[in-house]
């Protein structure tokens, strides 16, 4: 896993801009200068540990700057006869490039981010993968191109910092981050996930070269499905253990993680290392003694972390430091917490449960969401015209989408802003998927492209550790959008997975009440800065003059008794940012 960064034009602050991206990748920093063009990379070994791998790479008349893992690189190497001197996954994306251009990127499996300079064409060619696992931002402003996986780097090769970007605020109170391909920075954007863009003669292209919008419905066999699905599972984790260094798992004691774990318990030839995190004071937030009983029945090398109200506290500006914008979701700090410990002891690379909820139907709100759709649907008349009114007003009324973990409304947002009118930030994420699927759809698209992968790729790469989710497998992810609903929702949450996970899983594991990944965080915000967190809240208003400071003390109230948590939580973030960033 690496660091990238690049730019069009001459910086005198560029070293400064791969050095600041040293956390990535401590192994290498590369630097390359071509024609005024700036190419840096810092490199974490992971697949072909000599430096003949070493970044920027340049083949013939081609640059590269790539951060990621191609699982299926080998594979590729030998199915498209491919002439490679090196062996690593990187030249496998030029000589990919080299015989088909743009169009190879649908032959890649795995995790990536990457830029591709073609000399003969004085071209950037830019892609992220599908899910959005590796970030990729960029600016493009009066002839100037940077491209960085962090946003830190593309400030360093700035001379002055961008306004804030009130469309990015807006998105992050209702989604714990911009969406949109948004950043807090005005034109500084982030490529969205399954796409790729082009830069050539001041001229900037994006498209998308993948989509979950037209998959159809063609599994109708339970028997059938719950093989094909253990069958792609198991090809993900082992794929997933591609490298030559040791690989470990996240385990929370959850059927996603504990699933994951056992898998790969039995494909390795040797006791596993599973790590899990626990809280001090707060035992009820703890899933270590789920954890404990899955490790026991894998027999895994077990660790376990606890952190106290001082490690959450100390770590908010640690927080802040690696994402370098607002970020609400609070599971970041815990996660950097265990990064940091897997780190410690040695390890490169682990595995997590992620996406798991989004396929299986994991949410609750799932299956609230389509009551209520159907009730609807019944008592009005129904068409295709209307399906999407139907949806956004059931995401309004369910608070769904616009509130993951109690997050901002529109209606909310409204009263929280001086001036406001009520936006759907969701239009850009039109489908005619029936409920389920687009339930499904959406939360791929943003929860996890925006979100969960925002967060695992941040907190564990401060840390110089690289996390993988086999149940992200693109082909696994078709597969389960192209089951039937019916067989899907089956009598319970996860309804598939959990009778997989019965093969391998004690009984009090796979049948457990599902916990999320959640911390006591607002209990330990306000036993440390108390109305501290409203005076911030404030002086930060004091300069923007946005806020309604009525609702604010409001809010700040509520959250004293945890109610509106997730709220407070994100103007306080947001507030703590804007003063170390702008004040």
């Amino acid at each position: 896993m690496c660091g990238i960064v690049g730019t069009n034009f001459k910086s005198n602050d560029f070293y400064a801009s791969i050095e600041a991206l040293r956390h990535r990748g401590p192994n290498n920093l590369g630097f390359l200068e071509y024609n005024n063009n700036q190419f840096g990379h810092t490199r974490l070994s992971i697949i072909d540990l000599d430096d003949e791998a070493n970044q920027p790479m340049i083949f013939d008349d081609i640059i590269i700057t790539f951060n990621g893992e191609i699982y299926n690189y080998q594979e590729l190497i030998n199915k498209e006869k491919l002439i490679c001197k090196t062996k690593s996954d990187t030249e496998v994306l030029i000589r990919l490039y080299q015989k088909y251009g743009h169009d190879f990127l649908d032959k890649l499996n795995g995790m990536f981010s990457f830029c591709i300079y073609d000399k003969t064409k004085n071209k950037f060619f830019c892609a992220r993968d599908r899910f959005g696992k590796k970030p990729f931002y960029y600016y493009c402003k009066d002839g100037k191109f940077i491209y960085a996986s962090e946003i830190k780097s593309i400030l360093k090769n700035l001379k002055t910092i961008p306004n804030l970007n009130q469309d990015g605020l807006s998105e992050y109170l209702s989604f714990l981050t911009p969406i949109n391909g948004n950043t807090f920075y005005q034109n500084i954007k982030k490529l969205d996930a399954g796409c790729f863009l082009t830069y050539s003669n001041n001229n900037l292209d994006i498209q998308e070269y993948y989509s979950l919008k037209n998959i159809t419905t063609k599994y109708f066999n339970e028997n059938d499905i719950l093989l094909d699905i253990e069958r792609l599972l198991v090809s993900s984790v082992k794929e997933r253990l591609v490298g030559d260094v040791e690989v470990a798992t996240l385990l929370s004691g959850g059927i996603d993680s504990s699933l994951i774990s056992a898998l790969y318990s039995k494909l390795s030839n040797k006791k596993i290392n599973t790590f899990c995190i626990g809280y001090k004071d707060y035992p009820e937030y703890s899933e270590l003694p789920f954890a404990r009983t899955v490790s026991s029945h894998i027999n895994s090398n077990h660790h376990e972390i606890l952190i106290s109200q001082n490690d959450f506290i100390d770590n908010i500006e640690t927080m802040l430091e690696f994402i370098d914008e607002p970020f609400g979701d609070t599971a970041s700090i815990p996660t950097y917490l265990l990064s940091k410990e897997v780190h410690n002891k040695g390890i490169k690379v682990a595995l997590s449960g992620e996406g798991s909820d989004e396929i299986f139907l994991g949410y609750d709100n799932y299956f609230k969401m389509l009551d209520y759709y159907k009730v609807k649907g019944k008592k009005e008349e129904f068409n295709l015209t209307k399906e999407w009114e139907y949806k956004n007003r059931a995401l309004n009324n369910m608070h769904i989408y616009q509130t993951y973990g109690e997050n901002f409304t529109e209606g909310q947002k409204n009263k929280l802003f001086k001036s406001y009118g009520i936006k759907n930030s969701l239009s850009n994420y039109y489908t005619e998927y029936e409920p389920l699927k687009w339930l499904s759809y959406i939360d791929l698209r943003i929860w996890v492209s925006d979100v969960l992968m925002t967060k695992i790729d941040r907190m564990s790469m401060a840390n110089s550790l690289e996390l993988r989710a086999p149940f992200l497998d693109y082909r696994l992810v078709e597969y389960l959008l192209g089951v039937d609903d019916k067989i899907k929702k089956g009598n319970t949450n996860k309804s598939l997975l959990k009778k997989i996970a019965s093969k391998y899983l004690p009984h009090e594991i796979v049948h457990r009440k599902k916990k999320g990944f959640s911390s006591p965080y607002i209990e330990w915000l306000y036993e440390e800065y108390k109305d501290g967190i409203l005076h911030t809240i404030l002086r930060v208003n004091k300069e923007l003059n946005i806020f309604n400071d009525e609702f604010v003390k409001f809010l700040c109230n509520e959250g004293k008794e945890k109610r509106f948590k997730q709220h407070v939580w994100n103007l306080y973030i947001f507030a703590r940012w804007f003063e170390k960033v702008y004040l």
